[in-house]
């Protein structure tokens, strides 16, 4: 079969279009290498060097017939929206409906779209569920959330087969460990390998719910394989498990052969407090749930991101 998946220079694109190229599906991918690395790209994927709310780089895809979408690519985090709302929208919305478009002209009947659970914000009482209240925080989850809409929409009108995976945080190996704005596991085991001391903006009672990127992937698969009789779903990827940073960072220190300090101060901007997530509707629809626990998952990490830094 043959799949976009934007994003492939990225963390969790290259692991998902490595993945469906190992099945023996052909990938395309297009990666404007603001946050991935070239390298990062698997053997086998034809690359589009660009943004995909670039209508240029839109039409270079006229070129191929592709099965399903992964939407992947975007601006990534919501610390780093506040530098750029601007560019923030076009890549986490234009970009979707650009995409959306292009669907619905080349007879694209699946697309699968990475968006958050940042868009919950703070006022759920945890575990949250996917018909929980929304209020999101920042730029970031507005443009996730306006994505999903915009699927629905897209969905009800041109019968596209739409699926919103609500990614909890995603750690694992090959995540940027020099990308200190995004991805509270890679920034803490960055500062830990490189500085042996770790700078926490915030305060240690804050938390997250941590999916390993290979569950993450399996869902990412089955969204796109799903039966369901709805065609415009939105599932939670989690696993309903509350770590505070106190906590993740206590399981850094387990894996590391040296001391290192900690020290918590200031805070971010728009970030959420705390929130870990039901993975209840997705099991129940997919037959998705986590695999990999936290301290598995970060032993393997711990190990690859040593040998890389």
């Amino acid at each position: 079969m043959n799949y976009l998946v934007t994003g492939a220079a990225g963390f969790i694109g290259s692991v998902l279009a490595k993945r469906l190229i190992d099945e023996g599906h052909k990938v395309v991918t297009v990666d404007n290498l603001s946050t991935g690395i070239k390298e990062n790209i698997p053997e086998g994927v034809t690359f589009i060097e660009g943004n995909t709310y670039d209508s240029k780089i839109i039409e270079k895809l006229n070129d191929y017939k592709f099965d399903a979408i992964y939407h992947i690519a975007g601006q990534s985090g919501g610390v780093t929206c506040w530098d750029d709302p601007i560019y923030d929208m076009n890549s986490n919305i234009t970009s979707t409906l650009m995409l959306l478009d292009y669907a619905v002209k080349t007879d694209c009947k699946t697309f699968v779209y990475a968006s958050s659970m940042s868009v919950y914000g703070d006022e759920n009482p945890c575990p949250v569920r996917e018909g929980d209240s929304i209020k999101p925080k920042t730029f970031y989850a507005v443009g996730k959330l306006a994505s999903e809409h915009y699927m629905r929409i897209y969905s009800e009108n041109y019968g596209i087969k739409c699926t919103a995976l609500r990614f909890n945080n995603v750690y694992g190996p090959g995540q940027n460990m020099e990308n200190l704005k995004q991805g509270m596991v890679s920034i803490f085991l960055a500062y830990a390998i490189k500085d042996k001391h770790i700078p926490v903006l915030g305060a240690k009672n804050r938390y997250r719910d941590f999916v390993y990127i290979d569950d993450t992937v399996d869902a990412c698969i089955m969204a796109a394989n799903g039966k369901e009789k709805d065609l415009f779903n939105v599932y939670t990827t989690a696993t309903n498990r509350k770590t505070t940073c106190e906590q993740l960072i206590e399981i850094i220190k387990s894996n590391l052969p040296f001391d290192i300090t900690v020290e918590y101060k200031g805070s971010t901007k728009g970030d959420q407090f705390g929130i870990f997530c039901s993975y209840e509707k997705i099991y129940n629809a997919l037959g998705w749930e986590p695999k990999v626990s936290l301290e598995e998952g970060m032993k393997i990490m711990t190990e690859w991101a040593i040998c890389n830094i």
